[in-house]
């Protein structure tokens, strides 16, 4: 079993979040398909797309994200059970290294309110500032989704665009609100620049 991430999480009962790997292709792929099915706004990959995709591809997203950079997380009842995942997803190009994504962010509704989801957040952030080479992380959360915004919000997240009709759901238009959380310096682009003199 991997070593845990963020350490165990002061909830009752008490959570432990932790790398996932192939070893977990089974209640990863489930609980996935649970998370698409009961908040399909939330994501921009839909229920049906999922299902119909064999194992080959959720063991092939686990062994992408076990070997790293990045990685998938999960967390866990003392019992084994999967309340949560959320993973980190780190750009491969030369010019894209500084930056990763935090994706498929999901609790399980019987679980909600134990801070769960701070711990997920707070567990990928700790993968990224140990990369050694990510200066920032993105995300993308619904527009509407409010305990999600706070959450993102309070682990340091800023919005800084609204793309209209991200996804469509059943034909409705989801807008997607983009989030950056800068880790350590800013990157050169964010620095302010000297005002020009002539």
């Amino acid at each position: 079993m991997a070593e845990p991430v963020a350490g165990t999480v002061a909830a009752q009962p008490p959570v432990t979040v932790r790398r996932l790997g192939v070893a977990d292709a089974e209640p990863y792929r489930a609980f996935r398909l649970t998370a698409l099915r009961e908040t399909p706004t939330a994501f921009t990959s839909s229920h049906a797309e999922e299902r119909d995709r064999p194992i080959a591809a959720t063991l092939a997203r686990l062994a992408d994200a076990e070997q790293g950079p990045g990685a998938l997380l999960g967390a866990f009842d003392p019992d084994g059970t999967l309340l949560g995942t959320a993973g980190l997803r780190v750009g491969r190009r030369g010019q894209e290294r500084h930056k990763a994504t935090l994706y498929g962010m999901a609790v399980a509704r019987p679980a909600g309110g134990r801070g769960i989801g701070r711990a997920l957040v707070d567990g990928v952030l700790a993968v990224a500032a140990e990369d050694g080479l990510l200066r920032q992380v993105l995300l993308t959360v619904s527009e509407g989704n409010e305990p999600a915004l706070r959450l993102y919000t309070a682990c340091g997240f800023r919005v800084w665009g609204r793309e209209p009709a991200a996804v469509l759901v059943d034909g409705r238009p989801v807008a997607k609100l983009h989030m950056i959380r800068p880790l350590g310096a800013a990157p050169d682009g964010d620095r302010p620049r000297p005002a020009a003199s002539g």
